[in-house]
């Protein structure tokens, strides 16, 4: 029985979470001694894929629906799935991937295990370990059914290169009506998506207003990170909506997360746990986010964050 991932793209390009995603399915189907198939839609040049362990792709076209469908993409990735005797799909933890994977495991009548954060545990039954309570917890969960979907949280596994001779085959999605309809698009004009941002630095009414956000956006420059806020900020108008992180948010999971003049309010904290490593800079040595952060500076961050920004500077031009 194959393994399957779903392969996210963006403007034709593969997502950087969908590489965690296929690094991760080829780690099991080498457990399961299986081969590992993946499903695309719109991409340009699938054969990137090889190089993290890709068996074998089907490359979508959408040039008549090129917004993501869930319904639609659903119904190929299960129709692909039965064709090619699969019996575990793997999607990522993404805003698309959440959406993607319970509609598609309801219809392949499989397990679906969310926030995944590591290989299974054993394969007969197939045993997950899994974050829970924003975060705080783990819990380990077993499936009764042999058909599961795992929904892998981001930046949980890493990114492996495997070559692979992979197989590319060309066709269209299970022709199918939709009620699901795409109005309108606002695109955020970050040079960095705060979803695939190995850094993010973000900001907090801490800035005093919108008039001050180069501080942000200089250090994120120097970092090549994404810029973010809290959403005080983003409710008041002085960053998009698009930047706003946290529990009603856009959860992050970066490597690095830098917060300057944010609380730490229990929304903002629980959207942005799965960060590796926390970094807080506010003058109130009692902000609640010293107590999750894993480095913090007391100090006003019209001083400290300039300062830093040119000590990396040098850094960076030496």
């Amino acid at each position: 029985m194959s393994v399957l991932v779903y392969i996210e793209t963006h403007e034709g390009e593969i997502k950087k979470s969908s590489l965690e995603v296929a690094s991760y399915g080829r780690a099991i189907a080498d457990a399961k001694k299986n081969s590992l198939i993946a499903v695309c839609f719109g991409v340009k040049d699938a054969s990137l894929l090889g190089q993290y362990g890709v068996d074998k792709v089907y490359a979508i076209p959408t040039e008549n629906d090129i917004h993501f469908n869930a319904e639609r993409y659903s119904n190929t990735l299960v129709q692909i799935a039965t064709n090619d005797s699969v019996d575990l799909i793997v999607v990522s933890g993404s805003a698309n991937g959440r959406f993607l994977g319970p509609i598609a495991a309801v219809k392949f009548e499989a397990t679906y295990f969310s926030n995944v954060v590591g290989l299974p545990l054993s394969y007969k039954p197939i045993e997950v370990k899994r974050s829970c309570f924003t975060n705080k917890a783990f819990s380990h969960s077993i499936s009764k059914k042999d058909k599961v979907l795992i929904s892998l949280s981001s930046n949980s596994f890493g990114i492996h290169e495997n070559i692979s001779e992979i197989t590319q085959i060309d066709g269209n999605y299970l022709a199918s009506t939709s009620n699901l309809k795409v109005m309108s698009i606002d695109k955020s004009l970050d040079k960095v998506s705060i979803a695939d941002a190995d850094i993010v630095v973000s900001g907090g009414r801490g800035l005093k207003g919108p008039e001050n956000w180069h501080l942000i956006e200089d250090l994120a420059t120097v970092l090549g990170a994404a810029t973010a806020c809290s959403k005080p900020v983003s409710d008041m108008g002085w960053r998009p909506h698009s930047e706003h992180v946290g529990q009603t948010g856009k959860p992050v999971a970066s490597n690095l997360y830098i917060a300057i003049g944010v609380s730490g309010a229990i929304q903002h904290l629980a959207g942005i746990n799965s960060s590796k490593v926390k970094v807080v800079i506010n003058t109130d040595p009692e902000a609640p986010f010293f107590k999750a952060a894993d480095y913090g500076i007391v100090g006003d961050a019209f001083e400290v964050v300039p300062e830093l920004t040119s000590k990396l500077k040098a850094l960076k031009e030496n």
